[in-house]
Order: structure tokens, then sequence, then C-alpha cells
């Protein structure tokens, strides 16, 4: 089973790294391996949420995501989306873009003798916006995930108070507006308020956009299951799945964002990051959702998802954070992987004091409910 799911992810990793070599040699191939290895260690989260909400869609919808979810992940959000950002930063038209990504200064200047901002010093004035946004729609993930009513817990001490405060309308809105505004007008660089408020305004429209999307469809999906009585967890079809796997791109691009801006610390080369991040990051993420789903990993390690989560929620508040200040990309990711490995120590703990224990949660999305399929 384990090399069926993680067959193509080796393969491919084989090719990005021949391709590597063949674009720029020996240097060339290293950095692409240490942002492949870089992009699977720090996105592990990524890959339980990622996992949480697959297992909810059919298979058709499933093999959509793994199909062309991974050539947006890829092509999209690893080399185009810097492009396009660029494109837009510099006026430059797309060719121009790529030109001057393949083309640095040559002593590795932020500028051309010219005065022309160089590519990676574009992509870098670009992070306000981009963390501004990412961090806002991660930011009504989570505060959606600790607000609402759930049958297990794991940091109990402080999820149940977040739970009763959750029963008043609209909390997660208002909190999230409320760092926003702190963000912008304390973190924010001189003339960048506006630009920040607008984009986290946008990530939080886009979330709460596609959780209404959601209800509204779930609504018919949830009619006729039961008029067909399901006898089991029903999966998102049709217009459900539609709408999960939007959730899911838009998810997995604000995942992407901070590791892209990242990348440059290692290397400006757009070919490198696409190779290192796209090829094998991705894919291996992808191959760890996969494995999680197949092995039914969330549901006997019931804690996995709340890590996750608190992770997410450390994640937005790091890119939030990081619009006036730079963070280390090893913090932003040995965050992650501390929660989540603290979340599998405890439950690996519950499942030895509690031996066959049934998991009453198991099958409960802990996404936002208007985003769920119920049986």
């Amino acid at each position: 089973m384990v090399l069926r799911i993680f067959g193509a992810s080796f393969a491919v990793t084989v090719v990005a790294l021949v391709v590597a070599f063949l674009y720029g040699g020996p240097q060339a191939l290293l950095l692409a391996a240490i942002l492949g290895v870089l992009e699977v260690s720090l996105s592990f989260d990524n890959a339980v949420i990622n996992a949480t909400v697959l297992r909810r869609m059919s298979e058709f919808w499933q093999k959509i995501f793994l199909t062309i979810g991974i050539l947006i992940a890829v092509f999209g959000m690893r080399l185009v989306f810097p492009l396009l950002i660029v494109w837009v930063a510099s006026g430059l038209g797309p060719v121009a873009a790529l030109d001057l990504a393949l083309n640095p200064p040559a002593d590795g200047a932020a500028y051309f003798p010219d005065g022309r901002a160089s590519y990676e010093t574009l992509i870098t004035d670009a992070h306000p916006q981009i963390a501004s946004f990412g961090g806002m729609f991660l930011l009504m993930l989570f505060l959606g995930f600790v607000f609402e009513k759930k049958d297990i817990t794991w940091l109990s001490w402080i999820e149940r108070p977040l739970e009763r405060i959750g029963k008043l309308d609209q909390l997660s809105v208002v909190v999230a507006s409320g760092l926003l505004v702190l963000t912008a007008l304390f973190l924010a660089p001189d003339g960048k308020s506006s630009t920040v408020m607008i984009a986290g305004t946008l990530g939080m429209i886009t979330y709460i956009l596609v959780n209404g999307l959601g209800e509204l469809f779930n609504v018919d999906e949830e009619g006729e299951e039961s008029s067909s009585g399901p006898s089991d967890l029903a999966k998102a079809t049709g217009k459900a799945g539609f709408f999960l796997f939007l959730y899911l791109e838009v998810l997995d691009a604000s995942f992407s964002f901070d590791g892209v801006i990242g990348a440059f610390a290692v290397t400006s080369d757009p070919i490198i990051i696409a190779l290192g991040l796209g090829f094998i990051g991705a894919m291996f993420v992808r191959s760890i959702t996969v494995y999680l789903v197949r092995k039914g990993t969330l549901a006997e390690y019931v804690y996995l998802e709340h890590g996750a989560h608190w992770a997410i929620g450390a994640l937005a508040l790091i890119l939030l954070y990081s619009i006036g200040n730079h963070v280390s990309e090893i913090v932003t990711g040995l965050t992650g992987v501390f929660l989540i490995l603290a979340a599998l120590a405890t439950s690996i703990i519950r499942n030895k004091n509690n031996p066959g224990d049934t998991d009453a949660d198991a099958d409960e999305d802990p996404r936002p409910e208007s985003l769920t399929v119920n049986a």
C-alpha cells in the first residue's frame, strides 16, 4: 500500500532531480532537493487538514483533487502565481516577467543597474498583501473550529471555554476583523496599511463565500441523501463536492503562500522553486494526504485534527506578524510540526488508556458544519 501511494511521488522526485541537474548542474539539483525536503517537513499540517476534507468527498472528487488539484498546486501556486505577482507589480508582460526571473542581477543585488527591481525583490515586496490574505483565510478556518461545539476536545482547558463563547453569532468574523485592524495599524509597513486591510478582507470574504456556497448546496445534497436513506457516512458529490474542491484549493494555496516566499531564502530561480516545492514537495504532501485517508489515521489518532487546526491558527498568526517582522521559515515549520507531534503523542496515550474505545467524533468534519455533507 505504501509503495502504491508513494510510488508516483518517488518517480516524480527522480525526474525532477534529473531535470534540475540538466538545468543547472549539481547546485541546482541540491537546491531542488533542499526545497523539496523543506516543503514536505513544513507542510505536514497541510496534509492532515487536506485529509480531513478529502475523506468527506466522493471518490470522483477525490480523484479530481489529486489530479487537477496537483496541477494547480505545482504550476499554479509554485510557478504561475509568483510570475503573476511580478507581472502585476512591475507592469511587465508575462514573457518579460519570466525573463526577469531567469536573469537576475549578476551580483545578486536587489536592483538592476538601470533601477529595475529584481524578481526576488518584487516577490518580497508583495509579502504583506499575500500574508494578509492567506493569514485571514486560515484564521477564519481556525476560529470556525475552536468556536464550534465538539464531542471530543484536545486542549479542553481552553477549547471548552472557547466553545461556550462561540455561541455568540458571527464571533469568528468579529475576532478576525479586530485582529486585521490591529495588524494594519501596528504591523503593516509604511504605506501598506490599506493594502493589508484590503487583502485581509478579501481573505475573509473568500472563506465566507466558499463556506456559504457549501451551505447553500449541501441543503439539496442532504435532502437527496435523506430521501434515499444512506446507511453510512455521506460523501460530498455534485455541487457540494465541487465546493469542497474549491475549499481545498484555496486552503492549499493559503498554506503555499508562505512556502513560496520562504523559498527565496534558498534560491530566486523560479524553475528550481517549481521543481523543489511543486514537483517534489507538493507531490509528497498529496501522497501523505492519501495515506492518511486510506489508513484511517485520523480516526485512529483522534487528536491529530485538533493539532492540525491549532497549527493552522499558529500559522495564521505568524503570517500576520510577518507582515511587519521577519519570521524564520524554520520557526514557522517547527511550530506546526511540534503541535502535530504533540497531538499524535496524546492520541497514542489516549488509545492506550482507553483500549477499544470507539471514537464518536471520528467521522465528524472539524470544518464549519456548512461545509459538511451529513448522513
